[in-house]
């Protein structure tokens, strides 16, 4: 099945050089092209430059700890994560949790594949999750939440297969008979998300308690 409009990232350079920012246009069939290649032709005419800088995404390596700057980076979006955790029925403290891991709360952060934005999803999910514009943090946010409720109805809502498929692919976590893949950055990945997992669901038990 085919949805539109499509999401289309093509990028000519790696990440760490997108000095020269980001275009945007869109194609005849709606499909929404972002790219590092200045447009030529009719796409020079209505394309746009994306404002923002755009930075690479986190390593795995990171620290897997919530710090004053990713809660005051999260602060902006406390609310969009709520709304789709809720219409999802996932626990607001995975999105976060997930959502720490991908991009730490930037909504212009790419990946060298071409994973982007706060929920870093690949071109073709975000398409399929009906994300028009996968730098907005709102449809971002909702298609990244949306997938995991995916995978969730996938994997009987085992949270750790849930997050393994989330960074490897579901194919890639049936391949291996249910259990998390032998790829050192998704084990490193999983590991990651849980801990953080259960560190955003104790802030939030601790908050709810303080509010008694």
């Amino acid at each position: 099945m085919r949805f539109k409009p499509a999401i289309f990232l093509a990028l000519a350079v790696s990440v760490p050089t997108f000095a020269g920012g980001i275009y945007k246009y869109v194609e005849k069939d709606g499909t929404i092209v972002y790219t590092n290649v200045p447009p030529k032709g009719a796409q020079a005419r209505q394309a746009r430059k994306v404002e923002g800088d755009f930075r690479p995404a986190p390593s795995i390596e990171q620290p897997s700890r919530i710090t004053q700057y990713t809660r005051r980076s999260l602060g902006d979006f406390d609310a969009l994560i709520d709304e789709a955790a809720v219409r999802y029925k996932m626990p607001p403290a995975l999105v976060r949790a997930v959502m720490h891991t991908e991009s730490a709360f930037d909504p212009n952060a790419l990946s060298q594949v071409g994973a982007s934005g706060l929920m870093q999803l690949m071109p073709m999910t975000a398409r399929d999750m009906y994300v028009k514009d996968i730098f907005d943090p709102k449809e971002n946010i909702e298609g990244g939440v949306r997938y995991l409720r995916v995978l969730a109805n996938e994997f009987d809502g085992d949270m750790v297969k849930m997050v393994a498929a989330y960074n490897a692919g579901p194919e890639a976590v049936k391949k291996y008979g249910g259990q998390v893949p032998p790829y050192p950055e998704t084990q490193a990945y999983v590991r990651k998300v849980i801990s953080l997992y259960f560190q955003y669901k104790s802030q939030a038990q601790v908050a709810a308690g303080d509010e008694r």
